[in-house]
């Protein structure tokens, strides 16, 4: 698979990047980032490397959250399932207990 070269814009800076993810992905990963950027921009007067610093930091917590609720629902959804099947084994118990009353 070939390197795709995609230019973005963040911060009103132009930047190239080469990855092998399609160009859409890339700018939408740059936009994200180009929008976080902004927000802390207008909300503090920092210098563009300590923004970019504080920008990485409020995505990295943003990431381990989502990455922490997504372990959550995984554990929920196993929970979930071992009680299904705890059900689905007493419903053919009750099936087969009744099939042996009928006869």
């Amino acid at each position: 698979m070939e390197k795709i070269r995609t230019t973005v814009h963040i911060l009103g800076k132009e930047y190239t990047m080469t990855s092998y993810d399609p160009e859409s992905y890339v700018q939408r990963v740059a936009s994200f980032v180009d929008r976080k950027m902004t927000e802390l921009s207008l909300s503090t007067r920092l210098p563009y490397a300590q923004l970019a610093v504080l920008t990485a930091l409020n995505v990295a917590d943003d990431m381990l959250k989502a990455h922490d609720e997504n372990n959550r629902l995984k554990r929920e959804l196993a929970q979930v399932r071992a009680q299904l099947k705890t059900c689905q084994e007493e419903l053919e118990t009750l099936r087969d207990g009744a099939e042996g009353e009928k006869k």
